[in-house]
């Protein structure tokens, strides 16, 4: 499991977490994949592109996943 820090800020949205772990190439293509019911947030189903993902969560997608903290 890969780590995601949030140096400080309270969230990240979960189609800019797609885009900057390189899940995907675009926003387009991650709020597309979002949609389609193929990222998980702690292992549900997320379709809500612009989902506020905070300290303590974890998001999988195609057999990769992160835990996202605070450090």
């Amino acid at each position: 499991m890969q780590i995601f820090s949030l140096d400080g800020r309270p969230h990240i949205t979960l189609d800019n977490l797609l885009k900057f772990e390189g899940w995907c190439e675009s926003g387009g293509m991650a709020k597309q994949l979002i949609a389609e019911g193929n990222v998980l947030v702690d292992g549900k189903v997320e379709t809500r592109k612009r989902c506020k993902i905070i300290s303590g969560q974890t998001v999988a997608f195609n057999g990769e996943e992160i835990l996202i903290t605070n450090d």
